[in-house]
């Protein structure tokens, strides 16, 4: 089913109820893309020269998470979440929010479509919404099973999503490394507590995304800022009191984008318009698809894995 523009696109699994006996799985569809596409040289489809190779590396990740799946850790819940567009409500906040990012490389665009396919060959759920980013969804599905009381495992080594992690209810795993991310690893990376990145990261800001923090700022010192004062709003309201003066003028004078960076790095946990969690129930993927699939790809060395 393929639903409005305004709208999650998903395809839908067997529904089941999400509750304490639930483990859900929300794969980072955008971040497994361009770890595929990085992580191995370009590819092309014999049959047309068409390029394939983050295809490839996308469906060997899948095929290897799906396998190292222990039997106890099995996921009752699973989808796929991607970027939908590259324009979203946080470049309406504001205009220069990732705008000098180059467009993705040319060989890759025509692969994004077919990436969804595969996910689909291996009857995974895919997500996306147009004006939000994958990480909107991600954390709108992750609070919505853990106030079910299930059990949630975000695939993803994303530093913004370390926001969501809540001991024993929430965590990442890192695909790459093959490791958890809990609340050590978030202190390790921010020096502050997980319910705290938010407010590190908005006097950090982040260059990749081009979120403006505070000059000046970095990751130590807004620690420290953030641990002493409890939030970034603290921050501001105490800056006068500062005995650092670059530290306090800097403060006061970009007090304002400051605020702008909170928004921009906060995720939006409460997206409306895509279909419920319960939609998302682990089914086997269909044998005929899969490997009818991989073998349109000219994937020879995975459809005999599979």
């Amino acid at each position: 089913r393929v639903m409005a523009d305004d709208q999650a696109q998903t395809t839908l699994s067997p529904t089941k109820p999400v509750d304490a006996t639930s483990k859900v799985y929300l794969i980072d569809g955008s971040g497994y893309i361009f770890r595929a596409y990085h992580a191995l040289p370009p590819l092309t489809r014999a049959s047309d020269g068409l390029p394939v190779g983050a295809v490839s590396g996308f469906c060997n990740m899948l095929w290897k998470f799906i396998c190292e799946m222990k039997a106890g850790e099995k996921p009752s819940h699973l989808a796929v979440v991607f970027d939908r567009s590259e324009k979203t409500f946080r470049n309406e906040l504001y205009p220069q929010y990732k705008a000098h990012r180059p467009p993705a490389p040319e060989d890759l665009i025509p692969q994004f479509p077919l990436m969804r396919e595969a996910a689909r060959a291996f009857g995974l759920p895919v997500v996306e919404m147009e004006g939000f980013e994958a990480d909107d969804l991600i954390a709108t599905y992750a609070r919505q099973a853990a106030k079910a009381g299930a059990h949630v495992t975000i695939v993803s080594s994303d530093k913004d999503l370390m926001q969501l992690i809540e001991d024993g209810i929430i965590h990442l795993f890192d695909p790459m490394k093959q490791k958890p991310i809990g609340p050590a690893e978030v202190m390790e990376k921010f020096g502050v507590t997980p319910d705290k990145v938010i407010d590190a990261q908005a006097l950090i800001g982040d260059s990749t995304d081009n979120v403006p923090g505070c000059p000046g700022i970095g990751p130590k010192t807004a620690a420290e800022l953030i641990n002493l004062y409890g939030t970034v709003e603290a921050v501001l309201e105490r800056a006068g009191e500062i005995k650092q003066p670059k530290r306090r003028e800097a403060l006061i004078a970009n007090a304002d984008l400051i605020r702008i960076s909170k928004d921009l790095v906060t995720l939006r946990d409460n997206v409306e318009g895509a279909d419920p969690i319960e939609t998302f129930a682990l089914d086997d993927p269909d044998p005929k698809l899969l490997i009818g699939f991989l073998e349109s790809m000219g994937f020879r060395t995975l459809t005999k894995r599979v």
